[in-house]
């Protein structure tokens, strides 16, 4: 058996989410798309996946390999092109990460209009809470608000997000004033999975280099924005998030800012791309047609997070937050 074929296979089953889904995919028998499978993991001696009735799952070994095969093959599509003379033309599948509040509210609809206005290229967006290594993963761009450390990668400014602590008025209102981090201590926490469970950090005191921590116990820890912010406008605590989470609830009055002159330095964000990448025309031509509307975006979540409403809204109890 053809050992690129059979990665095609691997690959369609995993984006299909199931053996059954890769046979429609490729127009294979099952029994043929098990073989291919079968081919591969004896072939590199480790099983691959771990099947069950409904669905796959990589095992260890499988995600590395997973990862080696989409670059193989992102690397052998673009070397057809190229011996095609198709180098000018967008076409093929473009991949794109972010974390999921991005890739949702902000990325999905700029994504959406480029498929629109380039009707040969195909995206594939994955939105996901970890580290993504573009280069192993076979990834052509992400869209990352973090400070870049990876030397192998060339960056779009997109511009940049703070840090704000938020809380819902009537919270504010019922609970003691908060005029310094160490205030925090006497307060209910909604933290955030990945952005601090047990402990804040903030800028250095006038006269100091180090920065203060301040720790917690939080009373609630959820791993989703959406939730992070449906609790704190219901009035249940105090949370910290991106100011571009929060925006829309800062410019109606349900969240207010607390504490912001002790903010940390605001967060870079960039669009992101493995250097020669941009060679590659449905990367150039998305690079080119969503940094400028991702800059436009990304500056008016910011003012709206900047405008403090003429008079404060008090949620109703109850309330739910969609997402």
């Amino acid at each position: 058996m053809d050992r690129l074929d059979a990665m095609k296979v691997f690959v369609a089953a995993l984006d299909e989410g199931s053996l059954a889904g890769a046979s429609r995919k490729t127009g294979r028998s099952a029994a043929a798309v098990s073989r291919a499978v079968a081919y591969l993991e004896a072939h590199v001696g480790v099983p691959l996946l771990h099947r069950t009735t409904r669905s796959l799952k990589l095992s260890e070994a499988g995600e590395r390999y997973a990862a080696a095969c989409r670059k193989v093959l992102a690397d052998l599509e673009e070397a057809d092109r190229n011996a095609a003379g198709e180098r000018s033309v967008p076409r093929g599948t473009l991949t794109i990460t972010s974390t999921m509040f991005v890739g949702v509210e902000i990325l999905r609809p700029i994504v959406d209009a480029f498929m629109d206005d380039y009707p040969t290229v195909n995206v594939r967006l994955y939105l996901l809470e970890r580290p993504v290594n573009l280069i192993d993963e076979g990834m052509d761009l992400a869209l990352r608000v973090t400070p870049l450390a990876d030397s192998t990668l060339v960056a779009h400014r997109i511009g940049e997000s703070r840090r704000v602590l938020v809380a819902s008025p009537r919270y504010l209102a019922t609970h003691p004033r908060i005029k310094e981090p160490a205030d925090l201590g006497k307060h209910q926490i909604i933290a955030m999975a990945h952005l601090g469970q047990d402990s804040w950090t903030f800028p250095p005191l006038d006269g100091s280099s180090v920065p203060r921590s301040v720790p917690f116990t939080p009373r609630l820890v959820v791993n989703n924005v959406r939730g992070a912010i449906a609790s704190a406008v219901d009035g249940h605590g105090v949370t910290r998030l991106l100011a571009y989470h929060v925006a829309p609830e800062i410019k109606q009055g349900l969240l207010q800012i607390v504490l912001p002159d002790a903010e940390p330095a605001p967060l870079p964000v960039n669009i992101v791309t493995p250097y020669g990448r941009l060679a590659v025309p449905k990367v150039r031509a998305f690079v080119d047609f969503a940094v400028p509307r991702l800059r436009a975006r990304f500056a008016a979540l910011a003012k709206e997070a900047e405008t403090p409403p003429d008079k404060p809204i008090l949620p109703r109890r109850g309330r739910m937050s969609a997402g």
